[in-house]
């Protein structure tokens, strides 16, 4: 799972970042505003959650916050500040935050917020019909098509499709595909994963596509056109 953290104190980034280390989590920091809104704006890093410090410098945290969700990045964002107010609260909840602690705070504090976010699957995007080069994916009847030629998707297949189509020609790994579809209280071990993904690839053949799920050694898989690069 990876995690993006904002906060322009550089010790206590340093131990936020140190404590979800050692938690499990991949850690990506900032330490102003300015950075931190190109780092959060760009979905090809696939954050499944950002910590926001409220008080960055140059940009501050509750604009980064707005500019996630008009852009449609709906993951969870947990807003850290000194701001105690009631109204500061309920500010930050209502502008798109799905938590907000208030410095100083505990770090084991941090990390069950962290996991009552995630417990849950990300979901996945609810539009009908996901588009990518020449392949067309109807989610709720899990139709896929690549021309005149169509196939019907099982559940799974159409939920792991859904993932790379909704991040096309971005790299996805497995322990992030996992966590999306099956969310973190799951047995899956990797080997399905792959086994979803060579079906899928057969799918695509079997249409003619010009797409493939390409493996990334050592890294995970990315959706892109065939000889793209």
């Amino acid at each position: 799972m990876k995690i993006l953290l904002l906060e322009d104190d550089l010790e206590l980034c340093s131990s936020i970042q140190e404590e979800l280390q050692k938690a499990g989590y991949v850690v990506d920091c900032c330490n102003d505003g300015e950075t931190a809104m190109l780092y959060a704006l760009n979905i090809e890093y696939c954050y499944d959650l950002a910590v926001i410090d409220r008080m960055l410098p140059i940009i501050d945290g509750m604009t980064i916050i707005k500019a996630m969700r008009r852009k449609q990045i709906a993951i969870p964002v947990i807003i850290i500040t000194g701001m105690s107010d009631l109204n500061d609260r309920i500010e930050g909840l209502d502008n798109g935050a799905d938590d907000y602690l208030v410095k100083p705070f505990h770090i084991p504090e941090l990390l069950a917020r962290i996991r009552a976010l995630t417990r849950r699957p990300a979901e996945l995007k609810e539009e009908v019909s996901l588009c990518f080069s020449d392949l067309s994916l109807n989610q709720p009847e899990r139709i896929l098509s690549c021309g005149k030629n169509i196939l019907l998707l099982t559940a799974k297949e159409t939920d792991v499709l859904s993932v790379f189509m909704n991040h096309p020609q971005t790299l996805i790994s497995r322990e992030q595909l996992i966590y999306k579809i099956w969310g973190t209280d799951t047995n899956i071990v990797p080997g399905n994963v792959d086994n979803y993904i060579s079906f899928l690839r057969k799918r695509l053949k079997e249409l003619g596509s010009i797409c493939e799920i390409k493996t990334i050694y050592g890294s995970g898989y990315r959706l892109e056109v065939k000889n793209a690069g």
